[in-house]
């Protein structure tokens, strides 16, 4: 047997601390919701774009935003931060279900 299969792997592993986020781009809440609407993540589990109320959600900047979105309760890149203040909507930073953590 080869001496790469005799010895033993060790190291650490990130499975633990691994944070799971979905992912929504500013195309896909252009197309679920209306102009004023306010998109929190009971929001978006209910219109399909999150699987589950649990996990955390990121707000991406891919697409362009025509109508006016109150965003609360979700993270949002700096991207589509202005693109949604651009178009007269405002985005909460009160809880973004981070839990408190750095990155995401």
């Amino acid at each position: 047997m080869p001496l790469y299969r005799r010895v033993a792997r060790r190291g650490f592993s990130n499975a633990p601390f691994r944070r799971e986020v979905d992912i929504v781009n500013l195309r896909q809440l252009e197309q679920k919701f209306a102009s004023g609407d306010s998109v929190t993540p009971a929001a978006l589990v209910a219109c399909g774009l999150m699987r589950r109320n649990s996990r955390r959600v990121k707000v991406l900047g891919q697409g362009a935003v025509t109508k006016t979105l109150h965003l609360s309760g979700v993270a949002v890149s700096a991207q589509a931060r202005t693109k949604i203040e651009g178009a007269g909507g405002s985005v909460t930073q009160g809880s973004d279900n981070r839990d408190g953590d750095h990155g995401a």
